[in-house]
């Protein structure tokens, strides 16, 4: 029988960490790819501490097991606590019991620390369900009380595809995101996922991990500001990128303040992301994940844009009795 060696995630492992996610990523359909410098940067993210919040799983020399804890920092809208719970575990490996022991573990630790960061308030876990029915990560999740609370489409459009005619609304700029101010774009962020699901505020201290990240592409995000130039500006919108995979530029945020929705400043954000995209020959290919029952009526917009769906993710959640 093994004899599995239980540690915590450490910098000298992101060579074996990436090469087991990057198994997952092929095997189970997901296609989340990472690089060991992506994974370097996750151990050091504000809010997560690797020797508490992370679980490694060794045979020998080799990484067949990884769980990773984020706690929000901050509430949600309605006062609870989102606690996201991931990891793998090698194919070779499964149906040994590790994945139980792993969200054993995670389930633990989410429960200690979301009292310690936000006494007396309810916290919730959160996991994937993978892209597939027969995923066993399903049956796992489900035996464990979890069940599925949100179906996400993962879309892609070739680069640089058919070109669009959408011009920015009047009185609407369009900036690149290495000349936007990243705190306003938090803020705005903020006010345009107050009334998204399973949104949490970021906090300064999270939001400049992220805006500073290595596979940030501020050159070719944009920015929507209202105003002519004369620097009392605000911004309405933004599209936001990155890139985990060569020549596969990933948008991860795209929204609109309250105020400004209905304006087509989305719409003309992210046209202006997959033009230039497209004229710097950098990427074959723009993706995105969108939640399939957005209140904004996102999936319409992307479809309109040349986008269709490649894969769908569900969501599982449940409440710690």
């Amino acid at each position: 029988m093994t004899e599995y060696r239980w540690d915590h995630l450490h910098t000298a492992d992101v060579e074996a960490w990436a090469e087991l996610t990057n198994t997952l990523a092929r095997v189970d359909e997901t296609e989340e790819h990472y690089s060991a410098d992506d994974l370097a940067e996750e151990l050091v993210e504000t809010g997560f501490d690797a020797r508490t919040d992370s679980v490694a799983v060794w045979d020998g020399e080799r990484l067949v097991g990884y769980g990773q804890l984020r706690v929000s920092m901050l509430p949600d809208p309605q006062g609870r606590v989102r606690c996201t719970l991931s990891g793998g575990v090698h194919p070779d490996h499964r149906g040994r019991g590790l994945g139980r022991e792993l969200m054993d573990r995670l389930e633990r630790r989410a429960v200690e620390l979301a009292a310690e960061r936000h006494p007396g308030r309810p916290a919730y876990w959160r996991a994937s369900g993978g892209v597939r029915d027969t995923a066993s990560v399903r049956a796992l999740l489900e035996h464990r009380g979890y069940s599925v609370v949100r179906w996400f489409n993962e879309m892609k459009r070739p680069l640089p595809g058919e070109p669009l005619a959408t011009p920015a609304p009047a009185g609407v700029r369009l900036l690149r995101g290495d000349e936007a101010d990243a705190e306003a774009v938090r803020e705005a962020h903020n006010l345009a996922f107050r009334d998204h699901w399973g949104s949490a505020p970021q906090t300064p201290e999270a939001w400049r991990d992220f805006w500073g990240s290595r596979t940030a592409r501020h050159h070719l995000s944009t920015v929507a500001v209202d105003g002519d130039g004369d620097g009392d500006e605000s911004v309405l919108g933004y599209v936001l990128c990155s890139q985990w995979v060569e020549r596969e530029l990933y948008v991860g945020l795209v929204g609109t303040v309250p105020a400004a929705r209905g304006r087509g400043v989305a719409r003309a954000a992210l046209a202006e992301t997959i033009r230039r995209a497209g004229a710097a020959g950098e990427h074959d290919v723009v993706e995105l994940g969108v939640d399939s029952a957005s209140p904004t009526g996102a999936t319409r917009l992307y479809d309109a844009l040349g986008f269709s769906t490649a894969r769908v993710s569900a969501a599982y959640q449940r409440d710690p009795a």
